[in-house]
């Protein structure tokens, strides 16, 4: 086992774009052993995810802005190397928030810090992804606030994404048609062709509100029920244009505001005009669904039925780099750090 710790830390606070200079590597000591209660991972992956660039922000935000000076937040899944707690062996596959660094020591007395997963039927990457916080993101927002219905319409912008695909896939399941909205002509192919959308709009080859409302327009054309917004700008006016009436928003991220800069809604009074339900969510804030969700992404993954994509960077190094092309959307599907 090494004798050191990399880690990546939040050294600055961006102010307007991120970049590679807000962060730094850094080393420290690996604990030789734990206290009462405690266990040692390894992670063997560390998630990649839009929301951290809110965390490196002190704009007021549903949460605390992150800790200058200490590794960067972030999903983790990996392996007990060491254990004083009674229900973890070392061996065990484990996921949790162990952050941007190679190891963690984590007190596992606490509820919900650490969760044992079988990775002989999922693979452990994807605990990350379709069978994590992303798919669980997806379901929530589809099935608790667009609610579809067999015969229905479901738009999903960002949608080769880890959360877009899962809300697709997700809706096609329940009868619904679903549209999705992706940048690039690779991207929009698989979203039809293997994820098994009906139709996927291309953004970025309808660079202007008109185009990319007539575009939508052929593809949604009995309307839009349900829409997950995961980009903001210029999705979520082109979808909230589509929208029936009594349609339901889920707004589940606003990736192209992340730097600052305004998101402008064209039209809001088709809000009042067509009656729809806008409601945005933190999934964290919804626990009491986890188990249900992921029983049913766990299944669908297991079974091949639920299909998923990962971008795997190698190296804690790689991270950051990683990270900002997320933001510019380079990834395709899931972006993860291969740390192992």
């Amino acid at each position: 086992m090494s004798q050191v710790n990399k880690q990546i830390l939040l050294a600055a606070r961006p102010d307007g774009e991120a970049s590679a200079a807000h962060f730094k590597l850094a080393e420290s000591p690996l604990p030789q052993n734990v206290s009462d209660g405690q266990v040692l991972v390894r992670h063997h992956y560390l998630s990649l995810d839009p929301y951290m660039r809110g965390r490196m922000s002190e704009a007021k935000s549903y949460a605390q802005p992150h800790p200058l000076g200490t590794p960067m937040i972030g999903g983790t899944a990996g392996e007990v190397v060491l254990s004083n707690h009674a229900s973890f062996k070392p061996g065990d596959k484990v996921v949790g928030m162990g952050g941007w660094q190679q190891y963690s020591v984590v007190d596992a007395a606490q509820p919900g810090v650490l969760r044992k997963v079988d990775a002989t039927r999922i693979p452990l990457s994807a605990y990350l992804g379709a069978v994590g916080m992303p798919g669980v993101t997806a379901w929530y927002g589809l099935v608790k606030i667009c609610e579809p219905k067999a015969g229905q319409t479901i738009v999903v912008s960002a949608a080769s994404g880890a959360v877009g695909s899962a809300v697709g896939q997700l809706a096609k399941a329940r009868g619904c048609r679903a549209v999705g909205i992706a940048g690039g002509a690779e991207k929009c192919r698989y979203v039809v062709d293997e994820l098994g959308f009906d139709a996927c709009v291309d953004y970025k080859a309808h660079a202007d509100p008109k185009s990319l409302y007539l575009a939508l327009k052929e593809a949604t054309q009995q309307g839009v029920d349900g829409h997950f917004e995961n980009a903001g700008n210029p999705t979520v006016g082109g979808g909230v244009a589509r929208m029936n009436a009594f349609g339901r928003v889920a707004v589940c991220g606003m990736i192209s505001g992340y730097d600052g800069q305004p998101i402008p809604l064209a039209h809001p009074q088709l809000i009042l005009q067509s009656r729809l339900r806008v409601e945005g969510f933190i999934v964290s804030e919804h626990m009491e669904v986890w188990p249900e969700a992921l029983r049913e992404l766990g299944a669908g993954v297991a079974a091949g039925t639920l299909r998923y994509r990962e971008t795997v960077a190698q190296g804690i190094e790689a991270a950051p780099e990683a990270f900002l092309g997320l933001l510019k959307g380079k990834n395709f599907g899931k972006q993860l750090v291969k740390l192992v």
